[in-house]
């Protein structure tokens, strides 16, 4: 019988890593034109990392929980669940200039000064420029190492004569393996470096943090493959002129993602804010038209958000509709009740609606008091500086309960709010424990000459 031989080349895309048995004019993965070129086949027989493991009796596997270290920064700590796990993986991402290295530099110094040394891989900055920002942030910088070195393997090999706690690489995007022979920052060369980050990292049981620049759309630049292969994906949002931060949890394999970290940009560095909700409403006028309060839930803990909103009779056929922090879909159709349910001339009017702070509110509990800002801002008539408005609107115009109703009249209580307007299906149960005023409505109509009255 005769056995066709394997071929021992193959083409790969030098863009993403594809491999075709012949060559190709245009890549089918990633549409790059001319991009493939010839390599060996990699041998299927051979494993690199040693022996296979062995399979193990899941009765007889230790089932303690993941021993956690604190990094120092309470906020930081607070997002990975408790302090970060040995052996871990953690995807940093964000937009330029958010703060990601302000972050994660913070964080290595703070380990550093725990007795623990770190070491700081930096593929985009000198050592001096490490320093200069070590210093500006007021960092010692005693057992923290700055590596720049962009060939992973090189790297790896130094950080192992150190033999560090914390290891960070900044970036992601910038650092190149030797085993995928494509330039830096293409598909390939991210899931490679990924992979042996990885592996390094559970060999060793030293956690190490990556730092992955994001695109247009919000989404690490390169695959989303990468938010598969860590362990922990987290995100630094926030607009950038602004001084607060939000470190949002996507992914987390040891722990939940219903935690945020709020931070604020010093000239000291990244502070975490201890009293978020105050921070977000202090500068709220009393008798400020066009804006209502609503204690939004950010994963598990409730912050008070402030909404505006603005119309203004349009000057062009098509009336404008922006939303900045808020769901624009949610905008357009709290928007539609108020025309077609309360008969709100809104049809030649822009709506500009805004949270307060950077923030981003996106849950349905906020179209209550996006709703009344509208109104208000219609009717050139403030919302009482005490009130809050809490519950979804559904098209018809009535308004359904929200989740976590204690938690939030808790935050809004403790702030020194005394009433809150919200859906009358809210207190089917019976009514909550609270110290303030409960104002139910059962339609969005109502709502509003309640908080308007």
């Amino acid at each position: 019988m005769n056995i066709t031989k394997q071929a021992r080349s193959v083409f790969a895309c030098a863009e993403c890593g594809y491999e075709s048995p012949k060559w190709l004019g245009r890549c089918p993965d990633c549409t790059s034109w001319n991009s493939f070129s010839e390599r060996p086949r990699a041998s299927g027989g051979q494993r690199v990392n040693g022996a296979p493991a062995a399979a193990v009796e899941l009765s007889c596997v230790d089932g303690d929980s993941e021993p956690r270290v604190a990094l120092g920064l309470p906020e930081f700590d607070r997002v990975l669940g408790g302090g970060v796990v040995a052996g871990s993986l953690v995807l940093v991402g964000g937009d330029p200039g958010i703060g990601k290295s302000t972050l994660l530099l913070q964080a290595a110094a703070l380990a550093a000064s725990a007795g623990r040394s770190a070491v700081y891989v930096s593929g985009e900055e000198s050592a001096r420029q490490v320093k200069m920002r070590a210093a500006r942030l007021g960092l010692s910088g005693d057992r923290l190492f700055v590596l720049t070195e962009t060939d992973l393997q090189a790297a790896l090999a130094e950080v192992e004569r150190i033999s560090p706690g914390l290891v960070v690489v900044d970036s992601i995007q910038t650092v190149h393996s030797p085993a995928a022979e494509q330039a830096p920052g293409s598909i390939a060369q991210l899931r490679q470096c990924t992979m042996e980050l990885m592996r390094w990292a559970k060999s060793g049981g030293v956690p190490v943090f990556i730092v992955g620049h994001v695109t247009k759309d919000g989404d690490i630049a390169g695959p989303r493959l990468l938010e598969h292969i860590v362990d922990v994906v987290l995100y630094l949002e926030g607009e950038r002129f602004s001084h607060y931060r939000l470190l949002r949890g996507v992914k987390n394999r040891f722990g939940s993602v219903d935690e945020i970290g709020v931070f604020e940009m010093t000239g000291e560095g990244l502070r975490g804010v201890e009293n978020p909700s105050q921070a977000f409403i202090a500068e709220r006028a009393a008798d400020a038209v066009g804006s209502a309060v609503v204690p939004a839930l950010e994963g598990s803990r409730p912050l008070m958000v402030e909404v505006q909103a603005l119309t203004s009779p349009s000057v062009t056929p098509a009336p404008r509709r922006t939303a900045n922090g808020l769901d624009f879909s949610r905008l357009l159709l709290v928007s539609a009740v108020l025309s077609r349910r309360l008969g709100l001339s809104l049809a030649g009017q822009d709506i500009i609606a805004s949270v307060v702070g950077g923030l981003r509110v996106h849950e349905p509990a906020a179209d209550l008091a996006l709703a009344l800002a509208i109104v208000s801002s219609s009717r050139d008539k403030p919302v009482a500086a005490d009130i809050v408005a809490l519950g979804e609107v559904g098209l018809s115009g009535e308004l359904r309960s929200v989740s976590q109703l204690e938690r939030r009249l808790g935050e809004a209580a403790r702030l020194g709010f005394r009433r809150c307007l919200l859906a009358e299906a809210s207190l089917r149960g019976g009514a909550p424990a609270t110290a303030l005023e409960l104002m139910p409505a059962p339609t969005l109509r109502e709502a509003i000459r309640l908080g308007l009255e």
